[in-house]
This record gives C-alpha cells, sequence and structure tokens, in this order.
C-alpha cells in the first residue's frame, strides 16, 4: 500500500530490528549498520532501527526503508518511542523512512497530542507514520488522526495490557478485521513458525528483533538454562 506522504509502500515480509541494549558493545553505529546490512543481504524487506547516530550508519549502508524511532526516557511520562516532534525530525534528517511513533492514550510531553504529532510528520517532514499500539481502541484512535501503518509493538507494555504477553496475535486479528491499513506483527515473535502464523492471520509484515539480533539477551537464557 502506498500513501501520499511517501513513494515508499509498507515493506511487506520479514522487517527486522536492529538494536542494542545501550550498556551492550553491540550498541555501536557500525556494528548496528552491519546487523541491517546483513539482515538486507539474507531477504529482508527493510529494518527498524533506534536513534539517529544508529540510523544514519545504517543509511550509508543500505537502500532499502528504514523504519526509524528514537527510545527517550522522559522524566514523569511513560512514551518512549520518538515522543516528541523533535525527536521524529531528527531521525528522518538521519535518514529515516518511516517514522514510528508510541501511539498509546498515555500523555505526551509538551503538550503535544498524537493527532498533533502525526500531522507535523506529515507535513513538514513528508513521511509516513507508523503507530505502535497496544489496543485496538489505540489503533483505531490512531488510523482515525492520519496513522499510515498500525504495529502490535506494545502489547503487553503498558498499564493497560500488563496482563499480557506479545506476541499481540489477538490484536493482530482486531486490527485485521476492523481497520483498511497495514497491520504490522511486532513484538515476541521467537521463530519462524510464529512469523509465519502472524502473516496468516493478516499481517502485512512481522518485525523480529531479539531473536534474530538480540545477542546478549540470548547468550544470558543459553547460560542461565544450563546452570539452573
Amino acid at each position: 500500500m502506498t500513501n501520499k506522504y511517501s513513494d515508499l509502500s509498507l515493506p511487506q515480509g520479514l522487517i527486522i530490528s536492529c538494536q542494542a541494549p545501550t550498556d551492550s558493545p553491540l550498541n555501536h553505529p557500525e556494528v548496528i549498520a552491519a546487523m541491517a546490512q546483513a539482515s538486507i543481504n539474507q531477504g529482508a524487506s527493510a529494518v527498524r532501527i533506534d536513534t539517529p547516530s544508529h540510523i544514519r550508519a545504517v543509511r550509508q549502508r543500505i537502500t532499502q526503508p528504514i523504519i526509524g524511532l528514537w527510545k527517550q526516557q522522559i522524566p514523569g511520562f511513560e512514551v518512549y518511542i520518538t515522543p516528541q516532534f523533535s525527536d521524529a525530525e531528527a531521525i528522518a534528517k538521519a535518514g529515516a523512512d518511516i517514522i514510528a511513533v508510541d501511539a498509546t492514550a498515555r500523555k505526551r510531553p509538551g503538550g503535544e497530542t498524537l493527532a498533533t504529532l502525526i500531522t507535523r510528520i506529515h507535513n513538514e517532514l513528508g513521511k509516513s507514520v507508523m503507530a505502535d499500539v497496544d489496543t485496538i481502541e489505540a489503533a483505531q484512535l490512531a488510523v482515525e488522526e492520519g496513522a499510515d501503518f498500525v504495529a502490535t509493538t506494545l502489547y503487553g507494555y503498558t498499564e493497560q495490557t500488563i496482563t499480557k504477553s506479545p506476541p499481540g496475535f489477538e490484536l493482530l486479528k482486531q486490527i485485521v478485521k476492523n481497520l483498511e491499513v497495514p497491520a504490522i506483527c511486532e513484538g515476541g515473535i521467537a521463530s519462524p513458525t510464529m512469523a509465519k502464523k502472524a502473516m496468516n492471520l493478516g499481517a502485512n509484515a512481522v518485525v523480529v528483533g531479539t531473536d534474530i539480533t538480540g545477542i546478549d539477551s540470548k547468550v544470558k537464557a543459553y547460560k542461565m538454562e544450563m546452570i539452573s
């Protein structure tokens, strides 16, 4: 599906989230860029990248779409995925093609609203918006306010969904059934079988992160299992 804010269609199939914990030696622009290039070389349709410096490094290596975000921990606010327009502007300038934003009902700093954020990203940056949501209500509101794509990214990570665990297959089914924008399954995908299930449920694309690029957590999990 192509939208008027970009010449790009939503990347379909497999999207790789190339990120690393802040205290990991992998959290370096050139390492992230190498992960991204390796992912594209093996058939990924796009990558999801955090922070302007990492996006800039990845842009130098690939021409395929970059879904950009900037995780920001702002005191007094729970939103952290591209919470402000200034964050969106920075990652757009760094080379992101699509801007991912927290599209939950939680309050934003600086008096911004999701509606104004999406509008400014469209009108001032000329970029598409991926709404990272936790519930079908958040997804519906995000679409009403102009989001181009909806992802299940925050299912299980908010107060409203704290008792649930990703992947958000039930949320995905609701999005596919009730909304007319492309749906993306992100969060908790831990095997090719799970990714295939998401596609069979109607996802236009599946984002996989930790299970492919999460060396730190994967090694830790192996170690803990072996000594238990």
